[in-house]
This record gives structure tokens, C-alpha cells and sequence, in this order.
């Protein structure tokens, strides 16, 4: 080991694919009981980086060296025998076998030419007790059968047996909840306090902050700088990702008020009650609280996807009866929902195939599409939101979170909506890409569209909107003016036990 407690360096790596330069002349250091966290936008070369880490890629040039011994990495096989684990964002799970025949697959203990079941389930026993994991994990459950964050865990199990020196943890939070979250972070802690050199690539900031010792930030594939976890500020993060500060993502300039575009009278469903709220044509209202306040469930019924028991939703002064989502997509609504992979995006289709789909009656001759027309279309709007793509054939799922949240909007602004609700518009992408969907954003208040933005995210809620509706327990306990908004006044309105306390705004926005 070298003398600063270096277990692994990667020394001045750079990668080519083709013209493209992923990494140039990169240089990180992985230290014995310290969380490295790697951060930067998409395209920065995290994941090239975690790949060479891993086996999967050569690098063109420079050298990666094991407490200072320089590695010849070919292949996965390579770095999993020298003690290098890496944790991927989407588990590698086989469904139809056990958590025991996950975590020892390739390994498996036989007796003569027969799996030998009872030493499997006692040595996963065994591991699945010595990292805690006793009360969410058991043996035999099928991998099929697992949570997101049960099958994070059966990965960590995998990468933990044998000789495990340096792991790399890719985005592992983003499909656990906040209990699955701090169990993770738990673990982590452990393995640091075990002297095991971990990496850690998030683009949340509040975990970087929680977990990292020290901070290494990539752009355009080159090393940027490195800092201690303790003595920087995300501001300073930021800036050095993208190459400005924090509070000039959200410069816009504010768009007068015109006529009320949507109203929600008094709606209740099963999920929220008594509602009313009411957004102006180029007005960003967002809705803000804890979750399980009912934002989505507002939103949903709002776009048609939830019944109404009881009162009215309004576009543009004309009453909407809301059926089903076509009912709200023929009156101007357009919804951008929070899990764009599984609720909103197509993801074997292609990008043309995605923002087109709700526009074909238009652009049908008799019975048939009109390719032309159709590629003008997505073309057009590929380049207004500046959708990063090799071209509008390109299949969706490759694209970045980021890129696939500006197909989503594309889509809807093809349509030409009245009222867009954006739920969650910038979960699981980098800092980048958020720059950019806020300019978005501030572009489409511009051009008059009422805008309704969901966000969980206190400063993307805060520098984005016009007013704020605090949201609690299925109610609005509060509204708050762009000069009035503030965390700590959102906070208190969204877990005060008195709803009858707070001066609320009347629907159309006046105190």
C-alpha cells in the first residue's frame, strides 16, 4: 500500500471511442478507509471510468496500479481476482433462483456433482448476518421476489465474498427509498471502518455530503479538481461540473401573469380533498411537501388518470370532463409523470417514435403516417430542447436520464399544451442536464404555457417558481409568493399540525 493509504490508482487514463474522447489523462486515487465520491454530468466519464475500473474496457493509455503494482486488466475475471467489486445501478439479478444461488452463482458448493444446497444456504447465512442484513433478506427467496432494494443488496453480498478489497458503488440509491437508503449507508460505513477503499458516483448532492470524504469531480472526460468532502459546498461542486454557479440555473425573467389557463375547484378523490388552485397562463405554480401529501395523486387526477369524486377542473374558462387521460390531453393538459422509464417513455421505440405518439391523427393521410411530416416533427423539437441524440432513430433507452425527461417534453410540446404538469422533472438526472430543463422550463412560461412543477428538491422549487403550494396530508396547508418562499417557511406549512393557522393565498394567487 502506498504511504497516503492509496490501495488502488487509476494513473493519467484516457479512453477513445472511435472520435469520441471519453477520458483524457484522468487520475484518481482510492484510499483504504476512505469513500471517494466521483461526480460530474453525463458525458463527464464516470462510467467509463468505472468500467476500465472494472475490467470491462482498456484503457488507451496510462496504468492502473494495486498498492502500487501496475494491474493487467482484461477482462471482469481480472478485476474481481485482484479484489475489485463493482456495485452496478441496475442489480444483475437471475429471477428464478435463490438469493443463496445469486450471491455464490459461478461458485456454487457441490458434493460429488450435486449442488450442495445446506453448505450454500449456511454460508449465505452466514454473510447475510455478518453485514446485517438478518431482517430484509432471507436464503431462499427468489430473486423475482426481491425490492429494488433487496436486490441492491444481494449485489453487495456478491461482491463482498472473497477477497474484496476496492468497491465502486454506481448510483446505488436511485431506486431505494429513505429507510432502504440509510441501511445502505449504514453498510458503507461499516465496510469504511473495515478499511476497505470505496468508490461512490451520485449526482445527489445531499448524499455526497453524507457519505464521501473526499470529492472528485470530472467534466468533458478530464480530471477537474478534488476536495475534501468537509470543506466544500455544493455551489463550489457545481461549478466546477458544469462551469457555473448554482443561482444562474435559475435566472429567468418573470413573465407577467396572464389569464387564469387552469382551475381547480374543490376537488377531492380518494387520495387528496377539497382542492383549489388555480395556475395563469406563463405561471410556474409549484406544489411542494412531504411525500405521501398527495402532489402525485393531485396531479394524476388533474391529467385524467384518477377519478374525481367530487369537484372541477377548469382550462382556459371551460369546464373539463375528465374521464380518462385523452380527455385531459384534447383540453390542453399535458402531464410529464415522475417515473418517466415506466410511465411516460417507450423505451424500446425509438426517440421520432416517442414524441410523435401523441400526435398521429395529425399527421395521418387516410390511414397511414406521413414519414415526412413525422420526421420534420420530431425533428423540430429534437432541436429546440437540444435532445443529445445520434439521430431521431435512435432507440430511447440509450439515451441519458436527462435526454429521455427532454423527449418526454418534446413530446407534449408538439402537442401544443395550455397547462403542462411536470412531476419530479429532474429526478435521476445529472446537474447539467437540470440547468438545461430549467431553462426549458423558464421557456415555456415565456411562451405562455401554465406550468404546475412538482418537485421534492427545496431550491429547484424555490428557483423556479412564481408561488408555492405547500401540500400536506392530502390538503393545501399553505401558499407562499416567489419573495415569501423560503425552506424553512415550506417546511414548517408542510409538517405544521394546524392547517388553520397559516394566511392562505386565495386560488387566483391574491393574499
Amino acid at each position: 500500500m502506498m504511504t497516503d493509504g492509496t490501495v488502488l490508482a487509476l494513473d493519467r487514463i484516457s479512453k477513445r471511442f472511435g472520435v469520441v474522447a471519453a477520458l483524457t489523462d484522468v487520475s484518481v486515487s482510492l484510499r483504504a478507509g476512505e469513500v471517494t465520491a466521483i461526480m460530474g454530468e453525463n458525458g463527464a466519464g464516470k462510467s467509463t471510468l468505472l468500467r476500465i475500473l472494472g475490467g470491462d474496457h482498456a484503457p488507451d493509455a496510462g496504468r492502473i496500479l494495486l498498492d502500487g503494482t501496475p494491474l493487467q486488466m482484461r477482462s471482469p475475471r481480472d478485476a474481481h481476482r485482484h479484489g475489485i467489486r463493482i456495485i452496478p445501478q441496475e442489480p444483475e439479478i437471475v429471477r428464478d433462483i435463490s438469493v443463496a444461488e445469486n450471491v455464490y452463482i459461478g461458485r456454487l458448493p457441490h458434493r460429488g456433482r450435486l449442488l450442495d444446497r445446506a453448505a450454500l444456504r449456511r454460508a449465505v447465512r452466514e454473510d447475510i448476518n455478518r453485514l446485517g442484513f438478518g431482517q430484509v433478506l432471507g436464503p431462499d427467496t427468489l430473486g423475482r421476489e426481491l425490492s429494488p432494494a433487496g436486490r441492491q443488496l444481494v449485489e453487495i453480498l456478491r461482491a463482498l465474498t472473497g477477497n474484496a478489497r476496492v468497491i465502486a458503488f454506481d448510483e446505488p440509491t436511485s431506486s431505494l427509498t429513505e429507510y432502504e437508503v440509510d441501511m445502505l449507508f449504514e453498510l458503507i460505513r461499516r465496510l469504511r471502518a473495515e478499511r476497505f477503499a470505496i468508490a461512490y458516483v451520485s449526482h445527489r448532492m445531499k448524499e455526497i455530503f453524507e457519505i464521501a470524504d473526499r470529492v472528485v469531480i470530472l467534466r468533458d472526460g478530464g480530471f477537474v479538481a478534488e476536495r475534501p468532502a468537509a470543506s466544500t459546498s455544493e455551489q463550489e461542486l457545481v461549478r466546477l461540473m458544469v462551469g457555473r454557479d448554482l443561482t444562474a440555473m435559475f435566472e429567468r425573467t418573470p413573465v407577467g401573469s396572464g389569464r387564469p389557463m387552469l382551475e381547480v375547484r374543490n376537488v377531492t378523490t380518494d387520495d387528496v380533498r377539497d382542492i383549489s388552485l388555480t395556475v395563469h397562463a406563463g405561471e410556474v405554480v409549484a406544489l411542494a411537501g412531504l411525500v405521501g401529501a398527495g402532489r402525485s395523486e393531485l396531479a394524476r387526477a388533474i391529467a385524467g388518470d384518477l377519478p374525481l369524486r367530487s369537484g372541477q377542473v377548469l382550462v382556459d374558462g371551460t369546464p373539463v370532463r375528465l374521464h380518462q387521460p385523452k380527455d385531459a390531453i384534447w383540453a390542453g393538459i399535458g402531464l410529464a409523470p415522475e417515473e418517466r422509464k415506466a410511465d411516460a417513455l417507450f423505451l424500446e421505440q425509438n426517440v421520432r417514435q416517442n414524441i410523435t405518439l401523441v400526435m398521429l391523427r395529425q399527421l395521418r393521410r387516410f390511414r397511414f403516417v406521413r414519414a415526412a411530416a413525422e420526421r420534420k416533427l420530431a425533428g423540430q423539437f429534437t432541436d429546440r430542447l437540444r435532445v443529445r441524440t445520434p439521430s431521431i432513430d435512435q432507440v430511447v433507452k440509450n439515451l441519458s436520464g436527462g435526454n429521455q425527461q427532454k423527449v418526454v417534453l418534446a413530446r407534449w410540446l408538439a402537442r401544443r399544451p395550455k397547462v403542462l404538469i411536470l412531476d419530479e422533472p429532474t429526478r435521476g438526472i445529472d446537474v447539467g442536464a437540470k440547468a438545461e430543463i430549467y431553462r426549458i422550463i423558464a421557456d415555456l412560461a415565456h411562451d405562455g404555457i401554465a406550468l404546475l412543477v412538482i418537485s421534492s428538491e427545496l431550491p429547484e422549487v424555490i428557483g423556479l417558481a412564481d408561488r408555492v403550494l405547500v401540500m400536506k396530508e392530502g390538503r393545501i396547508a399553505g401558499e407562499l409568493t416567489r419573495a415569501q418562499a423560503s425552506e424553512e417557511k415550506i417546511l414548517t406549512l408542510a409538517i405544521s399540525d394546524d392547517l388553520t393557522t397559516h394566511t392562505h393565498a386565495t386560488p387566483g394567487g391574491q393574499q
